[in-house]
């Protein structure tokens, strides 16, 4: 089951098209969709975390806690609202398309795909895109 949790003012507009987009996107890397929380956050909560878990100092859109076992996904996908509106700036993207490519990142790194290498991050931008286009299938 995906949920969705809000830490701040914003909320998903329809929280059952993203679920339901999400759970497909599991099902097509032939995974199976468990116990996944989407937590929307700013900027001060998500750097908190980067700081207490990942020892890192920097802003970030995501930070993910997955806690996949076997084929069964689970874990904790935290967003900064935040982060997300100024990145869909910077790369001059809608702010709905920007928060759905990082919404189906931290499902992407559940189901195996990394984004340390060059290549690792090649695969996983094509993942993203081709995901994205799922969203707007008719379920």
């Amino acid at each position: 089951m995906i949920n969705f949790h809000y830490e701040l003012e914003f909320a998903l507009e329809d929280e059952c098209k993203y679920a339901d987009w999400l759970e497909q996107v599991i099902i097509s890397e032939e995974k199976q969709p468990g116990e996944i929380s989407y937590i929307f956050c700013d900027d001060e909560n998500l750097l908190t975390l980067n700081r207490k878990y990942l020892d890192h100092d920097t802003l970030t859109d995501i930070i993910s806690f997955d806690y996949t076992e076997g084929t069964m996904i689970h874990g904790d996908i935290y967003i900064s609202v935040e982060r997300v509106r100024e990145n869909a700036e910077d790369f001059n993207v809608n702010f709905a398309d920007e928060l759905r490519r990082v919404m189906v990142h931290g499902v992407l790194h559940y189901c195996g795909y990394k984004d340390k290498s060059p290549e690792e991050e090649k695969l996983m931008r094509a993942k993203e895109e081709e995901k994205m286009k799922m969203f707007h299938v008719e379920q």
